[in-house]
């Protein structure tokens, strides 16, 4: 398949679910499901875990928060995939372990599901979550001074939604509140989702494609950002990551790109703070530069 931005409007909407179907470049996607699930349990049981903290009003609005030993260390959110409709942060405590043992504490996000709610209320709580956290800082005990986001598939897409301009005003925080970001395998411009099957849930319009595709806004203050894909994923998931990457290196972020060999769009979020891969190495620099942190 061509890399061209507009190719996919040319292909019958059977070719276009394939390709924005991850499970079609896996055999299942349930073992995957299953490791997420048993990793999270592992994290629980091998750390000082604080289950279902309120950022918001909601019973849903929660998080859980592995604190690093240094009430100074910095902290990563991290938002589950699913696209936007399954999952939660229950399965996604798999990266505390890596966060905790380099130096850096570790939440992971509840939002509302889809159809529950609509992807800009979505978007809104990840926004709201931020902000929350963030006055929660010497509560919880890390540096609100070095938030730093991470998500996979749809978590990606809420964490870039972060680096759009202005959103911060609104809850009276400064443009820098996200000191960086590491997306993985996301999605960045919703247009080739509408009517497809993702989209039953989801019912987005033409205003929701505009207002919501980070490659359709204006970014704000350039941070640090790792953008990275599996190397068995589909063309059109590469290609979209390609084209975000290269939207942010033209508004001035310091962006690192690349693509996971051997990863696919299930098992690349494991090694997200592993430095024994190449992509847990460079959220480790991108988080702590080359300064060499303890737990």
């Amino acid at each position: 398949m061509t890399s061209d931005s507009s190719h996919w409007r040319n292909w019958p909407l059977a070719e276009r679910e394939r390709q924005y179907s991850p499970s079609s470049c896996v055999a299942a996607i349930a073992p995957y499901l299953a490791a997420y699930a048993a990793l999270s349990r592992a994290a629980e049981g091998q750390l000082r875990c604080q289950k279902n903290l309120l950022w918001g009003e909601r019973a849903d609005e929660t998080f859980d928060y592995f604190p690093a030993r240094s009430a100074a260390a910095p902290l990563l959110i991290y938002f589950h995939g699913g696209y936007w409709q399954e999952l939660s942060k229950n399965e996604s405590l798999f990266a505390a372990p890596d966060c905790v043992a380099n130096g850096i504490a570790f939440a992971a996000i509840d939002y509302t599901l889809a159809p529950r709610a609509a992807l800009g209320t979505i978007v809104e709580q990840c926004r709201r979550a931020i902000a929350s956290l963030y006055r929660q800082a010497a509560t919880l005990g890390f540096d609100a001074r070095r938030i730093y986001v991470a998500g996979n598939s749809a978590g990606a897409h809420l964490a870039a939604m972060l680096l759009v301009a202005g959103w911060q005003t609104a809850y009276r925080l400064a443009d820098d509140v996200v000191a960086g970001a590491v997306l993985l395998s996301g999605i960045y411009d919703l247009e080739p989702l509408l009517g497809t099957y993702i989209d039953a849930a989801l019912h987005l319009t033409d205003a929701d494609v505009a207002m919501l595709s980070p490659l359709r806004r204006k970014l704000g203050r350039p941070v640090k950002t790792i953008i990275a894909w599996g190397e068995n994923e589909t063309a059109e998931f590469k290609r979209q990551s390609r084209a975000y990457a290269s939207a942010l290196v033209g508004s001035g972020f310091p962006v690192s790109a690349f693509e996971v060999a051997g990863a696919n769009h299930f098992d690349i979020v494991i090694g997200l703070v592993n430095r024994a891969n190449v992509l847990g190495a460079a959220t480790i620099e991108l988080i702590h530069g080359t300064r060499n942190k303890d737990a």
